[in-house]
């Protein structure tokens, strides 16, 4: 028969697997997903090409590069995957990237950083440097 901790721990992988599917509702609809420290590794191995903006509330710039990012997540829909990691709630991923700056984007190809734009840029610039991945998709 099963213990309670083999019933908790069968109740918190379908907690994980509704709350991964939610994100990925979220992006059907061409918004960005919302990553954390806890998805951040089942993100980007379920993605080919994930684009994630790095970014504080409190951050001038970051707000000025969110519509932006949103922007993409619709246009690029279905061939890059786009999402958004507020580093004031999580830390450990950004830490690990040797993130210093906000707002930073990087871009992911097949689980690999491969692109990393540290700053507001303008549309053009992050779409051309996305553009690089999306013919190789």
């Amino acid at each position: 028969m099963f213990k309670d901790t083999d019933l908790e721990q069968i109740r918190l992988r379908k907690i994980q697997t509704m709350l991964e599917q939610a994100e990925h509702v979220k992006q059907v609809n061409n918004n960005p997903l919302t990553i954390t420290d806890d998805n951040f590794d089942s993100t980007i191995k379920s993605n080919t090409l994930l684009v994630v903006d790095f970014w504080a509330q409190w951050c001038g710039p970051c707000r000025m590069v969110g519509p932006i990012i949103e922007q993409l997540a619709r246009e690029y829909a279905g061939k890059a995957v786009f999402g958004k990691m507020n580093v004031d709630e999580c830390q450990i991923v950004p830490s690990g990237l040797g993130i210093m700056s906000i707002p930073t984007i990087i871009v992911f190809h097949h689980g690999k950083a491969v692109e990393r734009i540290v700053g507001a840029y303008p549309k053009a610039h992050i779409e051309a440097k996305l553009k690089r991945y999306i013919d190789n998709h």
